[in-house]
């Protein structure tokens, strides 16, 4: 019997896609791709590799199919990647906790992304890939997605569906 290797998507390759649709050019490299997401070169040619095949990039990796990434924003990163609030922590607020949806959403039930650099306390939910930490603290606008993507990951219905408004009118 044949074994055929098929590229699974992994959870760096969300923060990679999110990036490359922020990337309003297509004058990126790798190499200044990696930099900024605090990744390896190599990780990002794979990651742009298996997005390829899962049909969510296409021009060689300088175009996302913004509603496809949607789509598995809302219907399958739940179950792909999902995460469970685990003990309080010090961290970088998170999901409803954090900007935009700490404006709409009130709960004294706090979630960080853990660091002992951050400023707020909660439960902890393990972001996407270990490097984002990092990322958010020099990009805005990619730490108000990946929380909102937080905010699919782990939360209830009605921050699910209004994380999902606000990611819809940022990428599409």
């Amino acid at each position: 019997m044949n074994k055929q290797t098929v590229p699974v998507m992994r959870p760096q390759d969300v923060v990679v896609l999110l990036k490359l649709v922020l990337a309003e050019d297509s004058s990126w490299t790798q190499t200044s791709l990696a930099r900024e997401l605090h990744l390896s070169q190599s990780e990002i040619s794979e990651s742009i590799a298996r997005s390829s095949y899962a049909r969510l990039v296409f021009e060689k990796g300088r175009m996302v199919q913004r509603q496809a990434l949607v789509d598995f924003i809302q219907h399958g990163l739940p179950y792909a990647f999902p995460q469970q609030p685990g003990r309080v922590q010090r961290g970088f607020p998170s999901a409803h906790s954090a900007p935009p949806l700490a404006k709409e959403i009130v709960s004294d039930e706090q979630y960080v992304w853990p660091s002992a650099k951050g400023t707020s306390r909660g439960h902890s939910i393990l972001p996407l890939y270990p490097s984002v930490v990092q990322l958010i603290q020099a990009d805005d606008q990619m730490y108000e997605l990946l929380a909102l993507v937080d905010a699919v990951r782990v939360g209830r219905a009605r921050e699910r569906t209004i994380a999902m408004d606000m990611i819809k009118q940022r990428l599409l």
